[in-house]
């Protein structure tokens, strides 16, 4: 999880940012701020206007109504300055498939104003980065769909840009290589870049975001800490191992029995030897151990965690978000 402390003014302030695509209103008075140095994670399901807010803030399209700054810029009235300060990488990668792994970098960083002997150096560190070295020379049709991914997200950071935009940046990639672009895009952190990450990844986002900011038809539903959001949807669950797993179903009776304020039902894990119960507050905590004292039930471990992102995904938008979700929105295109 990337610091947040070392942060203190906002890099991306968006205020009532407004688009529509014919009647359909991609994005319907967005509000979201992204510290400096930190990751902020954008979570929502197909066509929620992630993409769309993405493409607004790389000023790529231009809003219909609202405010957006970038590192100072504003989106709308100076575009050509916050260009030189971001770098995006889209959902699909967009190389130059004539031209070699290196070239498509060396091109970029002209293109970017780095000198001759810059843009080698940068291009060739960030092959190396991306395990692209022995490709370089290459032309990107030869790529693999996973180099050519990586090749793109090497090509938005060769500017070492103080804001870059990941939009579902490993969508496809194998473990390996997703591990490689999460280790880069913490370092980048580290040095001092802010970046806006839209994702559909569950580990994802609890591995590279500070903050999370939801989104569904347009709007912002929710936003906050990974812990924060994840207190706010059913609060924490009780896991308890008894000494004796024969005594799982009896211990589940015992609640069911008793009767306990708030508790709702236990769940039996025979495959775990334990019991699952959802609680809201320290008090339920210690009542359901009490319950179990007073019985006589042997407890070899208890414990408690919070729902996962994904099912706190779910409960707020009511869509389940899976690894095998390509992102597209059709509105965006």
């Amino acid at each position: 999880m990337v610091d947040m402390t070392r942060s203190h003014t906002n890099a991306v302030e968006v205020r009532g940012l407004v688009k529509h695509f014919g009647d359909t209103k991609a994005l319907d008075g967005v509000d979201l701020d992204v510290r400096e140095g930190t990751v902020l994670g954008v979570l929502g399901p197909n066509g929620a206007g992630k993409t769309t807010l993405v493409r607004c803030l790389s000023t790529l399209i231009v809003p219909d109504a609202g405010t957006a700054t970038v590192a100072g810029y504003d989106v709308v009235r100076q575009p050509r300055q916050l260009r030189r300060t971001i770098g995006l990488t889209g959902q699909y990668a967009s190389v130059d498939e004539k031209l070699s792994g290196r070239e498509n970098l060396y091109m970029i960083g002209r293109l970017l104003d780095l000198s001759r002997q810059e843009a080698r150096s940068r291009a060739d560190e960030l092959l190396e980065r991306f395990s692209l070295t022995e490709a370089a020379r290459r032309p990107a049709m030869n790529y693999s769909g996973g180099m050519r991914r990586r090749l793109d997200l090497a090509a938005s950071m060769i500017g070492r840009p103080a804001v870059l935009y990941l939009d579902e940046p490993t969508t496809g990639l194998d473990p390996r290589t997703r591990n490689e672009v999460w280790d880069e895009v913490q370092r980048m952190v580290a040095e001092g870049a802010t970046v806006l990450l839209t994702t559909q990844y569950m580990e994802e986002a609890e591995q590279l975001a500070s903050e999370l900011t939801v989104i569904d038809r347009g709007r912002v539903i929710a936003k906050g800490g990974v812990d924060d959001l994840k207190a706010r949807v059913g609060g924490r669950t009780l896991k308890v191992r008894p000494a004796d797993p024969a005594e799982l179903p009896a211990m589940a009776a015992v609640l069911r029995e008793t009767g306990l304020d708030g508790i709702g039902g236990a769940s039996v894990v025979p495959d775990e030897g334990a019991l699952y119960v959802p609680i809201l507050s320290d008090e339920q905590l210690t009542a359901v151990v009490g319950v179990f004292g007073a019985r006589g039930f042997g407890i070899a471990h208890i414990g408690t965690h919070l729902p996962s992102l994904d099912e706190v995904f779910l409960a707020i938008t009511g869509e389940k978000a899976t690894v095998s979700d390509t992102i597209t929105e059709e509105v965006a295109a």
